[in-house]
């Protein structure tokens, strides 16, 4: 477990730890007009690759490509700091997203080979409280050493982590069960990872390009006819990536469902609160971080609860619905936000929305485990993610443009003033005085709208999650090691 935590905790960090430090190599590689590749970079190949990943691991057995993944993802991240241009770095972001996409995927899938399904929740929920720490300290690390350091170390820091990583796994890590050879479905494989890449790039640069744009119009266009596709080509496939049966299972869709409307409102929270305090409150990146503590550990704590309650199946639903409540619960308390909301206010309400995002990741993982074959968990856990990861893109995406657009309505009619630009809320104080605090409400206001707008996607993950019906398919009450026969495998110890 200690293996599979670092291996969450690097690749989630990389999806976070560049944003502080992009300022910075967009100077130094002279990359400003296509800098927001670094991220969209990462973040489009993680997702691409998902579903393969799954898949290859029930073919081939996850924890020999659990080990290949995690040296692709040391391997690129040496050539991220090592890159002389933008070019170099944005290819070597690609490789470093497909090997944390694997580590993130087999990592959920290798919990469900060794652990019993009945402690299956209480070890999902460290990953669950390991994205929600990765999502504050990621930018602080990457601000630490841009400043003191180099934005380098951001990609380099992960060699010796990593290292212990490989180690750990090398040495204790489980062989699993391999199936008999069967022909690799190309044909599913490049046809997710073309979904994948369109829904991406749209949520990505929809605000860059413009919404009605004949290229994000296009990419839509072209994203949807190709998800048309995918049944009939997963039908005709010998072992397809994505088993059709996947997507007839009422639980695998409901929680797939769950899982991307609660990451859209989980990666919307974490990403846009830091700028909230730095602007609005004027905190250091540094102490933002510290602002958003009591968020941090309601997250926690509700993880590791959670994780003790779901070890009966007939709890799940009933932690689903009560984690997507607090959920809209929170998004209704953050939609109050203001510019003279005070730090014990602005506390309760982090607290509540970190409460209600810890309940349901992990949870909705292990109902999708419970309820699917053994030699499918690689799958499931794969469809799961891959949700999950759209959500995550879509929430952001979504909020930054209600974001933008609104701040920018609010600001109608403001005077302007020498080197104040709308689309840069950092650069508000460079405004008089006089209207600095107008502007601030506006930016505030305008933050808090956007929480709103996400109560629609929240609310109808609520009440899918009231139709998800857990059930657990196999009999044994404990995984089946390779070459174990059935009813031997012994319970996992509690953590």
């Amino acid at each position: 477990m200690s293996a599979l935590i670092l291996a969450v905790l690097l690749a989630s960090l990389d999806s976070t730890i560049v944003s502080t430090a992009l300022p910075r190599i967009a100077e130094d590689l002279r990359g400003f007009d296509n800098i927001a590749w670094v991220s969209a970079a990462y973040l489009l190949a993680s997702t691409a690759v998902t579903p393969l990943w799954g898949k290859l691991g029930d073919m081939f057995g996850r924890r020999r490509l659990y080990l290949v993944s995690t040296s692709l993802f040391l391997v690129a991240s040496v050539a991220c700091g090592l890159a002389q241009d933008l070019p170099q770095l944005i290819g070597a972001r690609v490789l470093q997203g497909v090997g944390g996409g694997g580590m993130i995927v087999l990592t959920f899938a290798l919990v469900g080979d060794i652990v019993s399904p009945a402690e299956r929740g209480r070890y999902q929920g460290m990953f669950g409280s390991v994205y929600g720490v990765a999502s504050i300290v990621g930018p602080l690390l990457g601000g630490v050493f841009t400043d003191q350091l180099s934005w380098r170390w951001a990609f380099l820091i992960n060699l010796p982590i990593g290292a212990v990583t490989l180690l750990i796994a090398a040495r204790v890590l489980p062989a699993t069960a391999r199936k008999a050879a069967a022909r690799i479905d190309y044909a599913g494989a490049l046809l997710l990872a073309a979904i994948a890449t369109g829904i991406v790039l749209v949520t990505s640069f929809g605000q860059r390009w413009g919404w009605a744009s004949p290229s994000i119009v296009g990419l839509i266009l072209a994203t949807v006819v190709l998800a048309a596709l995918v049944v009939p080509v997963e039908r005709r496939a010998a072992a397809p990536i994505l088993p059709v049966t996947m997507l007839t299972s009422r639980t695998v869709v409901l929680s797939s469902l769950i899982g991307f409307a609660a990451n859209a409102a989980m990666f919307s929270i974490l990403l846009y609160l830091p700028t909230y305090l730095q602007i609005v409150d004027g905190v250091s990146a540094t102490l933002s971080g510290v602002h958003m503590l009591p968020l941090v550990l309601g997250l926690v704590a509700s993880q590791s609860l959670v994780g003790r309650w779901s070890a009966r199946v007939e709890r799940l639903r009933l932690i689903l619905v009560t984690g997507m409540a607090l959920n809209v619960a929170g998004l209704l308390l953050l939609g109050t936000l203001g510019a003279g909301t005070g730090t014990v206010v602005l506390s309760l309400y982090f607290l509540v929305a970190g409460v209600g995002m810890g309940m349901v990741p992990m949870v909705v993982l292990t109902a999708v485990q419970n309820s699917v074959p053994a030699e499918d968990i690689g799958a499931a856990s794969a469809v799961v993610t891959f949700a999950r990861s759209i959500g995550a893109a879509f929430g952001v995406a979504i909020f930054g443009s209600l974001l933008s657009s609104n701040f920018a309505h609010r600001l109608h009619g403001l005077p302007a003033s020498g080197g104040f630009d709308p689309a840069r809320p950092d650069t508000i104080t460079l405004l008089p005085s006089g209207v600095r605090q107008t502007a601030l409400e506006a930016f505030a206001r305008a933050t808090g709208t956007g929480f709103l707008w996400l109560l629609p996607v929240v609310a109808l993950g609520t009440l899918l999650a009231v139709f998800l019906v857990p059930r657990r398919t196999t009999a044994a009450d404990a995984p089946v090691a390779a070459g174990t026969p059935r009813g031997s495998a012994t319970r996992a110890p509690a953590a």
